[in-house]
């Protein structure tokens, strides 16, 4: 099985007052088709910016974005049709998402309608066939967002999401807003709907405990850049960035007699305006070095285990 999604030094700056907003800095990944991949890091460090550049919510600085084996970096609005019903997004607040004046059912017929794909049999059909996928009761049709709960809400988001049969979706921190026997349900449903229709997921978190669950592979972003990248398992065991280790240090723990040692990370954050090319972690690395004022290079350090720091083999103990 091949890659869904192939993404090569993929920049997105913002013009503020004071420069360039480096919000994601020449970013290199892939995904394969069926497969999750997990993006995590800090609030600001460019994960929604990313997933929104990818589908075209945002248009890119600079850079590639190949899905299905076609360059879909810009495009004229025909195209733009063609990849909205290939790549779709589950937003972050499944009521701030939906139009309040539109029922359930409008709101799930509304990119059907759109694309004039559907006559009036067919679009009920559909419909009410989705609604079954996703959960949601036939008596919720004409309800509107403020008669739902959350997890509903956002069962009606996954609902628009799947209405014109998409390959992509990128999962905005869709359940970060939802309580957390909710958000087992949705994760459920979003490994389900992937299996059965053969999903690929751009997984957006900060709930380092989801992004185990529900990922094949996984991301750390910080300032814009991609700073590691392993498939998950190997991750939660071997971390060789900086960051990284710092990250999953935060992870709280049941064990009350082996609580993992707290990472505390001191200094200024670097601005993303016109940052410097040297490493963005480096004011607060604790094992920074004149190195890391060149810029850094993610690199294969293990076995598709990618990391951008000049001091990754040194600190991970295997080579000096």
């Amino acid at each position: 099985m091949g890659n869904l999604i192939e993404v090569s030094h993929l920049k997105k700056y913002f013009s503020t007052p004071k420069g360039m907003n480096h919000a994601v800095d020449d970013v290199s990944f892939s995904i394969a088709e069926g497969k999750t991949m997990g993006v995590v890091g800090e609030s600001g460090c460019g994960k929604s910016t990313l997933g929104r550049t990818l589908i075209h919510l945002l248009e890119p600085t600079e850079g590639k974005i190949m899905m299905d084996g076609e360059d879909i970096t810009f495009v004229n609005r025909q195209k733009m049709h063609e990849i909205r019903r290939k790549a779709q997004i589950i937003f972050q607040d499944p009521y701030s998402s939906l139009n309040p004046r539109m029922t359930v059912e409008a709101t799930i017929q509304e990119p059907m309608r759109l694309s004039n794909q559907f006559n009036k049999q067919l679009l009920k059909e559909e419909t009410d066939n989705i609604m079954e996928i996703v959960g949601i009761d036939s008596r919720m049709r004409k309800a509107y967002p403020h008669e739902l709960d959350g997890g509903r809400r956002q069962r009606v988001g996954i609902a628009r999401a799947l209405a014109m049969h998409p390959k992509f979706i990128v999962c905005d921190e869709p359940v970060s807003a939802l309580d957390v026997s909710i958000q087992a349900q949705i994760l459920n449903l979003l490994q389900d709907l992937q299996k059965k229709q053969n999903l690929t997921y751009m997984f957006v978190t900060h709930d380092m405990s989801v992004v185990r669950h529900i990922s094949d592979d996984i991301c750390v972003m910080y300032l814009g850049q991609l700073v590691e990248s392993s498939p998950v398992k190997e991750l939660f065991q071997v971390q060789l960035h900086p960051y990284t280790k710092a990250l999953l240090s935060a992870i709280p723990s049941t064990d009350i007699d082996n609580q993992p040692q707290r990472i505390k990370l001191k200094g200024e954050l670097t601005s993303p305006i016109n940052p410097k090319p040297g490493c963005r972690f480096a004011s607060r690395c604790p094992y920074v070095c004149a190195r890391c004022e060149q810029p850094q290079v993610l690199e294969e350090v293990l076995p598709n285990h990618f990391v951008s720091c000049c001091r990754a083999k040194e600190l991970g103990g295997f080579e000096a």
